[in-house]
């Protein structure tokens, strides 16, 4: 059944009224009419199964039959920092980390990062990575849409490491030392409901300066396998690894 995220000011007891895109895809894109369903998923108490109650010009009222429960998050909270990189991929670490549970992302201006964003084009970038993440939730059937922050430094992500209970960045040389240890052994402490933040550098690497910050600041050094994995794979394996282990 189709979902949308539908913003808290559009409620009203059980009446929910959907516009913009969203109304648009119903109407001309889904082609549904009154009396059709859908999921409309409520910012606060989730997902509802509702009934298409009017269709107007712009607005698609709805009446909620019934709440639902459901397990569709993570049971950790994962803040991906993706590092800036070439045409699509920050676009491609968001949609597909979202579809496997990344809670947030932070994009990061890496001292090797090729890529680089004018200021004043940034808050447009960031609604469109935003854009991504929700129809990425629609698709995968998530009930939480994951938060696309603004451009962080370095001084800025070290400074959340109090926040998390665990921190890492992945560091491509300790796949190439054969006494590495194993992401397994990396996160089997991690239990249901603590937070992880975990960075990743862009096509060229962290540099050895950003390499010693992070382990200054308590970010543990992890290694995603044998193999060395493009900027885009990195966080994919971390979160589809994760999953496995936790669910």
């Amino acid at each position: 059944m189709q979902r949308y995220f539908v913003e808290e000011t559009r409620w009203e007891n059980d009446i929910l009224r959907i516009s913009g895109d969203d109304s648009h895809h119903i109407v001309r894109v889904m082609r549904m009419k009154a009396g059709d369903e859908l999921i409309a998923i409520h910012p606060e108490k989730g997902p509802a199964h509702c009934k298409i109650a009017e269709i107007s010009e712009g607005s698609v009222s709805c009446k909620v039959m019934n709440w639902v429960e459901e397990e569709r998050e993570m049971p950790v909270h994962v803040t991906i920092v993706a590092s800036l990189g070439k045409g699509d991929k920050l676009e491609q670490i968001v949609q597909k980390g979202t579809e496997l549970g990344a809670s947030s992302f932070i994009p990061y201006q890496a001292d090797r990062s090729v890529a680089k964003w004018d200021a004043k084009k940034e808050p447009k970038k960031i609604q469109r990575l935003q854009k991504i993440a929700k129809e990425a939730c629609e698709q995968s059937e998530r009930t939480f849409v994951p938060d696309v922050k603004s451009v962080h430094t370095l001084d800025q992500i070290l400074k959340l490491r109090e926040n998390y209970d665990y921190c890492f960045f992945g560091y491509a040389d300790e796949a190439r030392h054969s006494n590495a240890g194993t992401l397994k052994h990396a996160l089997k402490p991690v239990k249901d409901e603590q937070s992880i933040l975990v960075a990743f550098g862009p096509e060229g690497g962290f540099s050895e300066l950003e390499v010693e910050r992070f382990k200054q600041s308590d970010f543990s050094s992890i290694t995603l396998g044998p193999r060395i994995l493009r900027m885009e794979t990195a966080p994919l394996y971390f979160l589809s690894t994760l999953s496995f282990m936790m669910e």
